[in-house]
């Protein structure tokens, strides 16, 4: 049996933030990880998809200028994007594994779960240690429908060789709409099917709808108020089926529809920690049901969003309550949320609809962006924001933005929150004029 001070479970972002922040503070550490080194974001998600993002922003730029200085949009070349996506995610779960083993911090691969006596068992190893941190994140849910065994997941979608001429997908939160925008610019007809009418439901309900009609626009068969329940092989395409009776063929099915908690196989019974549907229940030391075990991120039953950055952020903050004798309650910073494409969405701090529920304390500017100097110059087909402000002090508080500059407006928003700028603020600084900066002396 090898003993340990800290046992990491998960070699994602979280865990490994964790793990060189302990071993910095002279902690014996080690890390467990079960599939790629570096965990979901820079393998299968954020980071990968990013990259195929770029060609899409690219390519609704020049398509909106057309007539306006530029001529021909540019097609997008499937294989020699895939080259740079795998260029980028080849190099990540071994360059990962190299800096963690450099940091001296023990590494092991495979199934982790719990014995009875608490100690944390993988690849035929006995780990003993004094804490032990949950990291395992989050993985595609597989709805179950009839044909259930056909379906892909964004897993698969990130790594097509080709991307088939008609695509489905079967939930419209950010990961579906998100692929839906880079299928349909590269070229497939792409339906997306959401059980409700209300998809992106964290996000503000009126530029939701804004978003969905500008998706529509692009050409994407936009389907709500319906669900799939049957998939099945048809030559060698698939049909699809939708409760309300509508079916169609297409080349490739994917579940989109949210996802789930890593922890069947940890057996977090024998060690007394509760979890729910959501994941695992923590305090506010992020310390679950049993004391000596925390856990951290996207596998966390909590309200904040499951991002990578709010996962890095956790990892840090243990590693000062493994290492401090006191430390206090875990206070989060707002949290910028972006759902991406050639037209974003982008949400933090107070909502809109929270703010409608306390007339007395917020009013809500609902702004018009498009015709902007800012906008009109790159012809966004449509921008606006609703800003969010305190009625006692006039400072930002919230905000909840759709345009092509979403993702750049929300992070400056996000300065002016978290350091409880007012209006009168940021009016006495200068910044660089025409931009997207310059424009903040504007919302309030």
């Amino acid at each position: 049996m090898q003993q340990f001070d800290t046992v990491i479970i998960g070699g994602g972002p979280g865990g490994l933030a964790a793990a060189y922040g302990l071993r910095g503070r002279g902690q014996n550490v080690a890390v467990v990880e079960k599939d790629l080194w570096g965990g979901t974001c820079p393998n299968r998600g954020c980071d990968p998809k990013k990259i195929l993002m770029a060609a899409v922003e690219a390519q609704g730029r020049s398509a909106v200028l057309q007539g306006y200085g530029l001529v021909g949009t540019p097609t997008i070349d499937w294989a020699a994007l895939m080259a740079k996506k795998r260029a980028y995610t080849r190099q990540i779960p071994t360059g990962t594994h190299a800096g963690l083993e450099r940091a001296g911090i023990a590494t092991f691969h495979g199934d982790a779960q719990f014995t009875v006596d608490g100690t944390v068992q993988v690849a035929g190893q006995q780990l003993n240690a004094t804490n032990v941190i949950i990291a395992t994140g989050q993985e595609p849910r597989l709805p179950q429908v009839t044909g259930q065994e056909w379906l892909r997941t964004s897993n698969d979608f990130l790594d097509l060789d080709t991307l088939p001429a008609d695509v489905t997908l079967m939930g419209g939160g950010y990961v579906g709409v998100e692929l839906a925008a880079i299928a349909n610019s590269a070229g497939s007809r792409v339906h997306l099917v959401h059980h409700n009418a209300r998809p992106l439901r964290a996000f503000d309900g009126d530029l939701v709808t804004d978003l969905l009609a500008r998706l529509s626009k692009d050409g994407i068969d936009v389907r709500l108020g319906t669900e799939i329940t049957q998939v099945a092989p048809d030559g060698d395409q698939y049909r699809v089926t939708t409760a309300d009776g509508e079916a169609w063929t297409t080349d490739l099915v994917f579940a989109t529809a949210g996802r789930t908690p890593v922890v069947a196989e940890l057996h977090l019974d024998r060690v007394g920690v509760a979890t729910t549907s959501r994941g695992v229940t923590v305090n506010d030391h992020l310390q679950t049901t049993n004391p000596h075990i925390f856990a951290l991120g996207d596998v966390v039953d909590r309200p904040q969003p499951k991002l990578t950055p709010v996962a890095g952020y956790e990892g840090d903050y243990l590693v000062k309550v493994l290492t401090t004798d006191e430390q206090a309650a875990i206070r989060y910073p707002v949290v910028p949320s972006v759902v991406y494409g050639k037209t974003q969405l982008a949400q933090l701090g107070v909502t809109p609809d929270q703010a409608a529920t306390q007339p007395d304390r917020y009013r809500v500017n609902d702004l018009d962006l498009t015709h902007w100097y800012s906008y009109q110059r790159i012809q966004d087909p449509q921008a606006r924001i609703k800003v969010v402000l305190e009625q006692d002090s006039g400072r930002i508080v919230g905000a909840a933005v759709l345009s092509t500059e979403a993702e750049q407006v929300i992070n400056y928003l996000d300065f002016v929150i978290q350091q409880r700028l007012s209006s009168v603020d940021i009016n006495q600084m200068i910044m660089a004029y025409p931009t997207l900066a310059s424009d903040l002396t504007y919302f309030s």
